[in-house]
């Protein structure tokens, strides 16, 4: 039975896992903090926009199995906020509970608290990865699903220091890089003005704290639009890595989705002035707890990779989520470890990594981030299925749909269908 070793317990590196092991593999999951999901605890949207495209689109390729999961721990289906339709949003409270009962479920050796600080190598190869405690993992093949955020000193030099957020680097120690202690020189992102790096686009809200009207909205509708005094406006939306919320409604008023907390849909908002808003009197942040300061700031080291997901320079190393590049969002993280999952079978085994066609939304946006990558605008821009560069593609190519029948013919005329459901 062929060892895959996946760092990083993310939504990318659990997809990763969960397709892994079903093509047979034994697969161990190394995550740095005490719970799986990384910022997938503070999250909760899915299938807003383009993301229901690529949601059915990797069903119908037979990777869908934590698209289950989710399913049954949804708070709000089919709801509609600013400039994105038909949203589902999850309980944060209990989704990762869910997930890593479902992971151990499978078999998959799930290690906490693991944060990787060494690596060996034999030529071109990983041969095994050790943790801060010492402890080895030896692996035909691995994975890098550990993520672009932090640590504390990147929030401090390229944000507005450490937030204290649910990366938790002052408690499990700051993100490590596989691809980095592999001797891979990583690429880093950029906001609009040249600076390195993003910033998260949400704060959470203890929703306790709110007034009981607006918790009763919530809780009915799992959406708040509510305008703010001109006066009291902030404007942070340019710093934000996820560009399809940097819309003028975020600026103008207070955003909030019910996902278990109150999600504040701008990167951070000053707790003085939130305070002066009619029923925010005593908000108070959950995470991040500095949140009226600040955020997590983010895509400081993406690898190399093809578009197989492999990282160049490295013979059996492959990556998903935010290492592979400026896709932004949970379903992107999803899509992405599936694949990386997959090929890692597929290599440990001999065979040919899967690139997959361009025909479908999800090959065509794994090939045009690593395009756009590779030029100094396109490090500056992010990308998601659900808004701003790359949904307007996906409109103009065709690749929008909330037709699962349609979406599954392309599939199916692409030689995708089923395509991960089991060894081929």
């Amino acid at each position: 039975m062929k060892k895959v070793v996946i760092a990083g317990g993310g939504w990318s590196g659990c997809a990763a896992a969960v397709e892994a092991r079903k093509l047979g593999a034994e697969v161990t999951l190394l995550e740095r903090t005490d719970m799986l999901l990384g910022t997938g605890l503070v999250g909760g949207i899915m299938r807003n926009n383009g993301r229901y495209t690529a949601t059915e689109e990797m069903i119908a390729m037979g990777g869908g199995e934590l698209f289950g999961v989710i399913e049954q721990n949804l708070r709000h289906k089919n709801i509609e906020f600013p400039g994105h339709a038909h949203a589902d949003l999850y309980d944060v409270a209990t989704i990762s509970g869910a997930v890593t009962r479902y992971l151990l479920s499978l078999g998959i050796q799930v290690c906490l608290q693991a944060r990787i600080t060494k690596l060996q190598k034999d030529g071109g190869r990983i041969v095994s990865v050790e943790d801060a405690d010492g402890n080895v993992y030896e692996g035909d093949v691995f994975i890098d699903t550990t993520g672009t955020a932090g640590p504390m000193n990147n929030c401090t030099k390229y944000g507005n220091g450490c937030a204290m957020c649910v990366l938790r680097c002052p408690s499990f120690g700051g993100r490590v890089s596989v691809t980095g202690l592999a001797g891979v020189e990583e690429m880093q992102g950029k906001k609009a003005d040249g600076s390195i790096g993003s910033m998260s686009g949400s704060c959470k809200i203890l929703k306790e704290s709110l007034a009981p009207e607006i918790v009763e909205e919530l809780d009915e509708k799992g959406v708040v639009v509510y305008p703010i005094p001109q006066e009291l406006r902030e404007d942070h939306l340019s710093l934000k890595c996820c560009q399809q919320y940097a819309l003028p409604q975020f600026r103008d008023n207070i955003v909030l989705l019910d996902t278990g907390h109150a999600k504040l849909m701008t990167p951070f908002y000053n707790l003085e002035t939130l305070h002066q808003i009619p029923g925010f009197e005593n908000a108070r942040y959950e995470d991040p707890y500095a949140g009226g300061k600040g955020n997590s700031m983010r895509y400081f080291a993406m690898a190399p990779r093809s578009n197989a997901l492999k990282v160049e320079g490295v013979d059996n190393l492959f990556c998903a989520g935010e290492k592979a590049g400026l896709l932004v969002g949970h379903t992107e993280a999803i899509v992405t470890g599936v694949l990386a999952g997959y090929n890692a079978v597929q290599y440990a085994e001999g065979k040919e990594p899967l690139t997959l066609p361009e025909s479908t939304l999800i090959g065509d946006a794994i090939a045009y981030v690593k395009k756009e990558m590779e030029t100094e605008e396109g490090r500056s821009r992010k990308y998601t299925f659900s808004g701003s560069v790359y949904f307007e593609r996906m409109k103009k190519i065709g690749r929008y749909s909330t037709d699962a029948e349609e979406i599954s013919s392309w599939v199916e005329q692409a030689g995708m269908l089923g395509v991960f459901d089991a060894k081929q």
